[in-house]
């Protein structure tokens, strides 16, 4: 009994520490952002700043048409790419689960052969460019990440196969339902942990997407947040590092407190969504990649 009891104090105990150590480094974000940049220079950070500032947030939040622009676009890329997304692997998962499709074999190796090549950077980019036309575009934001994640697709086709029952879909078809009607009324209903895991793992893929920004977009109207906040981070970079800058302006410049404000205002949102999602993640990830 002592055992036991021992045990579970040096369980609670490591675990504790344990998210200790998950938590610690976004307080420390968060912390710093509000602390005078020449303390952070001169002390380094410290989870108790002796001189706390909003200047950071002031200095960004100057350009607040923009931020919340790049907010709205970021905001609609997420939404739209993780619904279309979602969608687009359910459809590629459900049927290659299905023991009696034909060519199943064949469409799941192509979805195992993604995970090992793609086509490079400039061939996708000539393609995206020239014959889709999306440079410039808001498409460019959302395309290229919706085709598509061979890791969820796997998640989903392994739930599916393993939490589906096929007495279920052979009832359903016996009583005259259509495949897709199955689809929608039988497999979606039962499938609620999987499908909430990856449409967070795949608005999460939305959310923080600096690369497509980068790459197809130059018109600063359609940048999305984490876009024009490292923008932001590169002008401040600049500006210290040009030689024909201002030096007395330069020097109030807050570059590190700055770059703990745009991690803070990038990924807050996320962490303050997370635990909606949390008991379906939890569940989705073990039923969808443990098992088969």
């Amino acid at each position: 009994m002592k055992k036991d009891i021992s045990f579970h104090i040096f369980k609670h105990i490591v675990l504790i520490v344990l998210s200790l150590a998950c938590v610690m480094p976004f307080l420390l974000m968060i912390i710093a952002s509000f602390t005078e940049n020449s303390e952070i220079a001169v002390r380094g950070y410290s989870f108790f700043p002796e001189n706390v500032t909003f200047f950071a947030y002031q200095y960004i939040f100057e350009r607040a048409s923009m931020i919340f622009r790049a907010y709205g676009i970021t905001i609609l890329i997420t939404i739209v790419g993780t619904a279309c997304g979602l969608l687009i692997s359910m459809l590629l998962a459900y049927p290659i689960s299905r023991k009696d499709m034909p060519f199943r074999n064949v469409f799941t190796f192509f979805v195992f052969f993604t995970m090992l090549f793609n086509g490079g950077l400039v061939p996708t980019y000539l393609i995206y460019t020239q014959w889709f036309g999306i440079k410039n575009e808001i498409f460019a934001l959302i395309i290229p990440n919706l085709l598509m994640s061979s890791v969820n697709v796997l998640l989903l086709r392994t739930y599916f196969a393993n939490n589906i029952p096929e007495a279920v879909i052979e009832s359903a078809s016996m009583d005259g339902a259509g495949e897709l009607m199955i689809f929608m009324r039988i497999v979606i209903p039962l499938s609620k942990p999987i499908v909430a895991t990856v449409g967070l793992l795949i608005g999460i893929a939305y959310w923080n997407d600096w690369y497509n920004g980068m790459v197809y977009i130059t018109d600063e109207s359609l940048f999305s947040l984490q876009n024009y906040l490292a923008r932001v981070s590169q002008d401040i970079q600049f500006m210290i590092k040009s030689s024909n800058a201002n030096y007395g302006e330069i020097a109030n410049l807050p570059s590190e407190t700055v770059r703990m404000a745009i991690a803070v205002l990038g990924s807050m949102p996320i962490i303050l969504a997370f635990p909606l999602f949390q008991k379906y993640f939890i569940k989705g990830i073990a039923l969808g990649a443990v098992k088969g």
